[in-house]
Order: structure tokens, then sequence, then C-alpha cells
């Protein structure tokens, strides 16, 4: 369906039924209008929606080692957290953005009928977390990381970082006002289409805040840039 600046009716069912797509604009989106003749009211659609850039970055770096003697499984492990400490510092990462999670120990021959061959006993694996509002380091220390293995640190199940947007507070209020706009848009164009006057609010909603990736496709989680939408649902009284 082509958008238009104007209300296209759709279709007429008992004397007045019309949908319509009103365009709003880039960032407020479309007013979707419905009307019944019975109570001689319009109920409006708006949305608002607004790229954003993620400003919380968590990276988690998971490393292993496994052998046969656990206290050389543990030095190896204590080795490796000491290159991966090293390695986030010179990333330019204080401390205080570092946190080391639990050591993970398994035993394999310690399992319930585990097979006594074909692996090493004892595996580990360490966590080092980095929780940073500098985003952009973030996407630097992940190109980065093979880095790491060269030096022979050992990274599990890299998921790379998760990027979060906290500032939802700030943009909330303006969105929903390009919404409310957007909605109320579309019931001045009926009204003025149907020859009725549009009349007070009747009743009024607020769909909750979806935060989307921007480029609509992936995992939200783990895109930097960002979309905000939001959709809000008024019903006018005509006149």
């Amino acid at each position: 369906m082509t958008t238009d600046s104007r209300l296209i009716p759709a279709a007429v069912i008992g004397g007045l039924l019309a949908i319509g797509l009103i365009g709003a604009g880039a960032l407020i989106g479309q007013g979707v209008i419905n009307a019944r003749a019975g109570d001689r009211s319009v109920t409006v659609r708006g949305l608002a929606e607004k790229d954003v850039k993620a400003d919380l970055a968590v990276l988690p770096i998971r490393f292993t080692a496994s052998g046969e003697v656990l206290s050389e499984v543990q030095a190896r492990i204590d080795g490796d957290l000491v290159i991966v400490r090293q390695f986030l510092k010179a990333q330019g990462y204080p401390d205080a953005s570092v946190d080391l999670g639990p050591l993970g120990v398994a035993d394999t021959r310690s399992r319930e009928y585990a097979s006594q061959t074909g692996g090493p006993r004892f595996i580990l694996n360490q966590t080092v977390v980095v929780r940073t509002n500098d985003v952009d380091r973030v996407q630097t220390t992940t190109r980065n990381l093979n880095d790491l293995v060269r030096q022979g640190v050992l990274l599990q199940d890299f998921q790379g970082p998760s990027y979060i947007f906290t500032r939802l507070n700030d943009v909330r209020l303006a969105m929903i006002a390009e919404a409310t706009a957007a909605a109320r848009t579309g019931a001045v164009q009926f009204a003025k289409d149907s020859g009725a006057p549009l009349g007070p609010i009747k009743s009024a909603g607020q769909g909750s805040f979806e935060i989307l990736p921007r480029d609509g496709s992936g995992d939200e989680s783990t895109s930097l840039n960002k979309k905000v939408r939001v959709v809000t649902t008024i019903s006018y009284r005509l006149k």
C-alpha cells in the first residue's frame, strides 16, 4: 500500500467505516484510523520512532584450560588471567570497569559413568567482565581479541558484547508527544474528509516502548545502534 499525506478510504460498511494511513515523517510514523457510526467516534494510532545509540556495553571474556594435574591447570588459568588483565589495561579500561567472575572447575572423572579415557581430567574456566559506558572502545577491543589468542589464551563460547540503551527516560516524553501528535493529525484529517467536526478525547492509551535493532534484523542486545518505538492509541468523539 502506498502511503499518502491524506486519508485513503479502504471500505464502507453499514454507512461509515474507514481505515486510513497518514504519513507523519521519519520519526513520527503513521496514524491508523477507524471509525464507528454508532457512537460517532474515531480511533487513531500514532507511531513515534527514534534512532539511538547504546550508552552501556558489557563484554564477557571467558577463557579455559585443561589437563591431568589440577595444580598445573590452575597455574595456566592464573597466568591467562594476568594476560587478560594486561590486555584490558592496554586497551584503556580502568580497574573499576573490570570484574572477575567465579572460577569454574570440572573433574571429568568424578561424573557418574564418566569415561576414564579420551580427554583431560580437569577443565577450568574463568570469566572476566568489562562493563563500561565507552561503547566505541568495546568495539575496538572486540576486534583486537586475537591478541589474546596469539598469547595462548583459549577463549571459550565468545558471544561478543551486549549493548544497552539506558536513557529511555530522556526520550520518553518527547516520543509520546510525537506519537500523540501523529494520532491527532490522522483524526483531524478524517474529521475533515468526513465533514464531522473533531470533538474531545474519549479515551487514550499508550503501548509499551520497544527497543529494536536499528536496521530491523539481528539481535537487539548485540546492536550498538538501536531504534526506540512507541504507539499511542486515542479515541476522539465526532461532533
